[in-house]
């Protein structure tokens, strides 16, 4: 009689899947690392950084830069990209600003940016999910359509602080002593996310998708909704970066958000949102954006020219993706000793039961 063990292949998976974990949360670690390490540098050298406007301003700073980043994460969890998400949130601010310049109550305004997002994230993830066309040729082609409405629509017409209701404006600089209350609303929505992403079953079907989207299709995962699920959450979140933008710096023009989607990009990537999918975080995604938008103050605080910022944005996007490389070579060279070592056994097992012939 011969006796088959049972199939290594889940544990082995799920070793590899802790081992993934374990990596990235050292991957966030070490970038909250280099921040306070970067921080305490500046301090020491400008004794003024850290005053209470000095904080204000350094989480002020990052707070678009955030909640953009993570509705990128998820689009780039089930291995897409929005590249639209600059020309967006331009168009939503000025829409937002539009409103209230016409007397709007600002309650709306937000949600009108939020829904004017949302409309944008449909469209992109329409064309991905259902259209099955590459994510990097939809969304570069719905960047020039959204900035070229921007332009015919904005002209050389501008919105600033003195248009909009004094509440709104005050709002966007105001908070808690040092905490705006900008940074409390980024901070809430990633918490969310973070929570929805890791409690909620659709939530680990995005993780699931990005790992190995034939497998997830296979396994009954509804991947074009998901797909969708997650341009339309991008769409919204930048949407709402569209109106705290408006409410944080009270100036839109048909240039705002310009370019702004490759620092999105370096920021989910340096905070170790792998851009092939399936792993990362939503927390690793917010402590790139705070660690991109705090270099741009620092070097100003120690008198470094600012033309540095984009050359270190490039290294530690460059750094961060060797790192993606590495880490990735390295757990599937560990998976592969899991699973050849689990066999050794159930090999074994097998030959001794399958020579056992004796009778009752």
């Amino acid at each position: 009689m011969t006796v088959t063990a049972p199939t290594p292949t889940p544990a082995a998976e799920e070793s590899g899947t802790r081992l993934m974990d374990r990596v990235f949360k050292m991957r966030e670690l070490a970038i909250l690392g280099v921040f306070l390490v970067m921080i305490a540098i500046t301090q020491a050298g400008n004794s003024e950084f850290l005053s209470e406007q000095g904080i204000k301003d350094l989480l002020l700073n990052a707070t678009i830069l955030v909640l953009v980043a993570t509705g990128q994460s998820l689009v780039v969890l089930t291995r897409n990209v929005d590249l639209s998400v600059g020309s967006t949130l331009g168009i939503t601010a000025f829409a937002a600003g539009i409103y209230l310049q016409d007397g709007g109550n600002p309650v709306v305004a937000i949600a009108l940016a939020v829904l004017l997002g949302i409309g944008f994230g449909l469209l992109n993830g329409l064309l991905v999910s259902l259209g099955q066309v590459p994510a990097l040729v939809v969304t570069l082609g719905t960047l020039y359509i959204i900035r070229g409405i921007d332009s015919i629509w904005v002209g050389s017409r501008q919105i600033t602080a003195a248009d909009l209701p004094g509440g709104f404006v005050d709002f966007g600089s105001g908070g808690v002593s040092a905490v705006p209350w900008l940074a409390l609303i980024a901070l809430a929505v990633v918490g969310a996310t973070a929570y929805y992403l890791k409690h909620f079953g659709s939530g680990r079907e995005i993780y699931a998708l990005g790992s190995n989207p034939e497998a997830a299709r296979l396994a009954g995962i509804p991947v074009r909704k998901r797909t969708l699920a997650a341009y339309t959450f991008c769409g919204a979140l930048t949407g709402l970066a569209g109106a705290m933008y408006l409410a944080r710096f009270g100036n839109v023009d048909s240039g705002t958000g310009s370019g702004y989607e490759l620092t999105v990009v370096s920021a989910v990537v340096v905070g170790g949102v792998v851009f092939t999918g399936g792993s990362g975080s939503v927390y690793g995604a917010a402590l790139g954006a705070l660690l991109l938008t705090s270099i741009n103050s620092v070097l100003p605080a120690l008198g470094v020219s600012s033309v540095w910022v984009l050359a270190i944005n490039g290294i530690l996007l460059v750094l961060a993706i060797s790192v993606d490389r590495i880490v990735a070579l390295r757990v599937a060279s560990a998976l592969k000793k899991k699973s050849a070592a689990a066999r050794q056994p159930a090999a074994a097992h097998t030959v001794s039961v399958k020579g056992d012939t004796g009778h009752a």
